[in-house]
């Protein structure tokens, strides 16, 4: 198992299909997951700290872990079958619950809880992108959020 990190939340085009991002921590693999709409921002909204005026799900899920003393020690996402992402909720209890990694990502981030990959996984679906190009992916990034149909304007 290899720790991961959350990049963000994207929408591809033109599927219009949200994905979140992962990243290996000691590595260079990117992991793309497709996800709902609605897992999308509860991901996003534990990212930027968005405290909606009332619980949401994962939210109430926290605090269910928190009220009975059951704390979330890692979230496992561990196969891929037929293009579907399966993950476990580990507690330090022991007890262990699948899940969808949507899910548990959202809910990791909301306890602060450490996310790790099966290496099988990351070999399988993981992106390589070598440490010597991330500046110019990140300055793709930047550039593809900020530019507009209307820099491509002829003003000839």
């Amino acid at each position: 198992m290899r720790e991961v990190d959350v990049i963000g939340v994207r929408v591809e085009m033109p599927s219009n299909q949200p994905i979140v991002l992962l990243r290996e921590v000691a590595g260079e693999r990117y992991l793309p997951i497709w996800i709902g709409a609605v897992e999308a921002t509860a991901i996003a909204f534990a990212q930027q700290g968005v405290v909606p005026p009332r619980p949401l799900t994962h939210d109430l899920l926290k605090t269910i872990l928190d009220e009975t003393g059951n704390p979330l020690s890692e979230v496992r996402i561990t196969e891929m079958k037929d293009g579907v992402f399966f993950a476990i909720l580990a507690f330090e209890s022991g007890l262990e619950v699948s899940a969808r990694p949507s899910d548990s990502i959202a809910l990791a981030l909301r306890t602060g809880t450490r996310i790790v990959c099966s290496d099988e996984v990351l070999e399988e679906v993981g992106l390589a992108v070598p440490e010597e190009q991330e500046d110019e992916v990140e300055r793709f990034r930047e550039f593809l959020d900020h530019v507009t149909p209307e820099d491509f304007e002829n003003e000839g």
